[in-house]
């Protein structure tokens, strides 16, 4: 595909911020809860993509963005923790993973996709918890209370609660004393 080729919107795959082999780059700014704006707004930075990162700190790290409000920014480092962490853990970072993104579907909005991908990632972390042995706190996670705290999000999504996405993030090392 050649970089003045148009797209079914009529601009051509320049315009569209792609690499030379047509990949989309993602350079267009974000809000906090990673919705596009346009070109040239301020947005808020990025996370950087494919950090590694020791098990403990991915955790604190989503815990300050999620606390901060940016589920959105909280979900690339759960990713980053998901391909690049142990095989036996992937499944426990996939649903975490999936349940930033469902905080950052129902703080935009999105009831259903919100509440679905809650209820996706609490039934992921669930089962990797029962294939791991149940009662551990994988690196510190209260894995129980974030899961309780996922069924109860989305049944107050589902009832048109609107949500904050910083007042509403999980507690990952359970409640603050």
């Amino acid at each position: 595909m050649g970089s003045t080729e148009s797209t079914s919107s009529g601009r051509t795959a320049a315009a569209r911020d792609r690499d030379g082999e047509g990949r989309a780059r993602n350079a267009r700014p974000r809000d906090g809860l990673g919705r596009p704006l346009p070109y040239g707004a301020p947005g808020v930075p990025r996370q950087p993509e494919g950090v590694v990162r020791r098990p403990e700190e991915s955790v604190a790290e989503a815990q300050r963005l999620l606390d901060e409000g940016k589920p959105f920014h909280a979900h690339e480092v759960f990713e980053d923790a998901w391909k690049s962490g142990p095989r036996e853990e992937r499944e426990l970072w996939r649903g975490l993973a999936q349940l930033a993104v469902g905080l950052t579907h129902a703080a935009r909005g999105n009831a259903t996709g919100g509440a679905r991908l809650l209820r996706r990632g609490a039934g992921a972390a669930e089962a990797w918890a029962a294939e791991a042995g149940g009662g551990r706190r994988p690196h510190g996670i209260d894995l129980s209370g974030v899961i309780a705290w996922a069924r109860n999000l989305a049944a107050e999504v589902e009832a048109g609660a609107p949500v904050d996405a910083g007042a509403r993030a999980p507690r990952l090392r359970g409640t603050v004393s």
